[in-house]
């Protein structure tokens, strides 16, 4: 899951909210990096840079398509899992988005997300500090 460390510069340490309406039939879960496709909310692809985090949960089969989302700033910093070892990574590696959209690879190959700090990461499932 992606979740926000800080706002860098910032007044106040929270997004601005905005609501919009999640594809037909795709679940979304809190912390999941998300883009928009034909004006609708979609998981992200691997090598997408991403447009909102979702600020909370929608069920695939939900009559309520509606989801509070935070749009992706560069002044931004998030901490994420990372689902392979980081032991390759260092500070500056830009990274892949994982299948699911709450985590980052290791993979450097095409990335869209940055390493900031490696964070004391060492195995898979820790967490890094990324901008997007």
């Amino acid at each position: 899951m992606f979740r926000l460390l800080k706002i860098e510069n910032a007044r106040i340490n929270v997004p601005e909210p905005e609501y919009l309406e999640v594809t037909a039939n795709e679940a979304v879960e809190m912390g999941e990096a998300l883009v928009l496709s034909s004006g609708k909310l979609t998981k992200c692809g691997a090598t997408v840079a991403p447009q909102f985090i979702a600020m909370g949960s929608v069920a695939a089969a939900a009559a309520k398509r509606t989801l509070a989302v935070c749009r992706v700033e560069k002044n931004q910093v998030y901490e994420v899992p990372v689902t392979a070892a980081p032991t390759s990574l260092n500070v500056g590696d830009k990274v892949t988005i994982h299948t699911d959209g709450l985590q980052v690879t290791a993979t450097t190959t095409s990335g869209v997300v940055t390493i900031v700090d490696i964070n004391g990461a060492a195995v898979a499932g820790d967490k890094v500090v990324v901008r997007i």
